[in-house]
């Protein structure tokens, strides 16, 4: 889920209702995913969609040869497999990996033609950069769905992405007038960071302790650890933005009528989930 701060142009209607119609699919099916299937279908069905990420990952880094492209997306399934084969610990450094990766993130952001050319070396790059930012956001959510409540858990990370976004959208849109990363994603404003991070708070806070019973004392820490994912949310969706910038397309794919394709719904999702999981472990919850 794409925590986007954009101040957009108007869109034809024709597009609106084709995204509120796909919205109006996917948000009920998603949920009961989330909320009915049990571990293991619930990781199938979420290694899924984030390998169709994976392939539209190697479009965007610039891999032509469709068995070279496969043969990724097969490493992927491999290192998922892995994941979830392995023990509590070889999961949580797994997690950490994702974490060390996304702290490194800005350096790219500011540093924007990095890796644009497509040079081998740029390939490879950008098909590591695809492992630790997916790899390491499936283990987490499989790790958060096994948990205590977890598929609680999920749908109050998946949530929490959502509100930040539809918050930046609209702050975006009513106050944005600085731009936020203009060689990377023209349309995000510093508004819609700040939308987002509002909507984050008061999200966090409410159902943090309604909902989860997280504990009034704890709370601000809480709410803390939900700020620190939100932005790392909006560093995922730019460092997509950024990618695709590099490979000059403006959807990833066309997975989900209206919304783009897999990377562009779950760009957000992939530094969320490792961020928000590892945060917990720091906090021992």
């Amino acid at each position: 889920m794409s925590s986007s701060t954009d101040a957009p142009a108007p869109k034809p209607v024709g597009g609106l209702r084709e995204r509120a119609i796909t919205a109006a699919v996917l948000a009920p099916v998603g949920i009961a995913g989330v909320m009915l299937l049990p571990q293991l279908w619930f990781a199938v069905l979420i290694g899924a969609l984030f390998l169709v990420g994976v392939w539209e990952w190697t479009m965007l880094a610039g891999w032509r040869s469709i068995l070279v492209r496969a043969g990724i997306v097969i490493a992927h399934l491999v290192l998922f497999a892995s994941a979830w084969f392995a023990s509590d610990a070889a999961r949580l450094q797994t997690i950490w990996c994702g974490v060390g990766f996304w702290l490194l993130a800005p350096w790219w952001l500011r540093h924007y033609h990095f890796g644009e050319q497509a040079l081998k070396r740029s390939l490879f790059i950008k098909s590591i950069a695809c492992a630790l930012a997916i790899v390491p956001a499936w283990t987490a959510a499989i790790v958060l769905h096994g948990g205590d409540r977890g598929a609680w858990w999920v749908l109050f990370v998946l949530m929490l992405v959502w509100c930040a976004d539809t918050c930046a959208y609209f702050a975006g849109r009513r106050f944005g007038t600085t731009k936020l990363a203009p060689n990377i994603s023209p349309g995000k404003t510093t508004a819609g960071v700040y939308g987002a991070l509002i909507g984050c708070v008061v999200y966090a806070a409410a159902v943090g302790h309604v909902g989860l019973d997280v504990p009034v004392q704890r709370l601000p820490v809480f709410v803390a650890l939900c700020v620190v994912t939100v932005v790392f949310s909006i560093v995922g969706d730019l460092l997509e933005s950024l990618i695709k910038r590099h490979s000059q397309v403006k959807d990833s794919g066309t997975l989900f009528p209206g919304h783009g394709g897999a990377l562009d719904r779950f760009d957000s999702m992939f530094a969320a989930l490792p961020i928000f999981v590892a945060g917990r472990q720091i906090l021992g919850s």
